[in-house]
């Protein structure tokens, strides 16, 4: 059996350097590096990072090489500013098609949050804490919308992760998932609407602290 890296795998092992910090926003992403450390041909690398382009994770530059998605902060604003009304009709339509099954599924990973919350794991809670989301995304039995959730969250996900490094941001987070799973079990598609999108919209005190957090990723600090 062949042990070169498919493209899906690369694809993956990218995906989680990227969300896990040691390709920051803005690094430059070098192939035939890449090729040396996959210990396989350019191809596999090369559709990998087409996949991650196609997802947002990436991005292209003509003549200079292919780069982690970097925006500005008002850049950032206005993609959150998208999710959350996407994860809120996310959380709405899920209040009303959940199943029995999704609802315990939904339940056990906020238990599981909240453990690791408590242990102040933060990358296992950023872990588990996207598959809470998942879960929700899946709860509306609405393949587009959860396709499209899920495609927004993985470009997104290096810089929800670097909230969750805010001071704070891991209790507050999880108190806010109280809040989303009691509206979601009750059926008030309103309040889980409203309990999400206050969950993921950047405004206030969560604005400054992203601010600072992406000042501290630039070279030489």
């Amino acid at each position: 059996m062949s042990t070169v890296p498919s493209a899906v795998r690369v694809r993956e092992a990218l995906e989680n350097a990227i969300v896990d910090g040691r390709f920051p926003p803005g690094a430059r992403l070098d192939p035939e590096a890449l090729a040396r450390e996959f210990d396989c041909s350019r191809t596999p690398i090369r559709e990998a990072l087409q996949q991650l382009e196609a997802s947002g994770l990436v991005r292209v530059a003509a003549k200079r090489g292919t780069f982690v998605s970097e925006w500005s902060v008002e850049e950032l604003a206005e993609r959150f500013e998208v999710m959350a009304e996407i994860e809120a009709l996310c959380a709405r339509l899920a209040s009303r098609r959940i199943t029995h099954a999704e609802m315990a599924r939904l339940e056990d990973l906020h238990r599981s949050c909240r453990e690791l919350a408590d242990a102040g794991d933060v990358d296992a809670y950023y872990a588990e804490n996207s598959a809470f989301h998942t879960c929700i995304y899946g709860a509306t039995h609405n393949a587009f919308l959860a396709q499209e959730a899920g495609r927004l969250h993985a470009m997104l996900q290096p810089y929800r992760r670097m909230q969750l490094q805010v001071r704070g941001r891991m209790s507050r987070s999880l108190a806010e998932h109280d809040s989303i799973v009691a509206e979601i079990r009750a059926g008030d598609a309103d309040a889980a609407a409203a309990a999400m999108r206050g969950h993921v919209l950047i405004q206030g005190d969560r604005f400054h602290d992203l601010t600072a957090a992406l000042r501290n990723t630039q070279p030489g600090r």
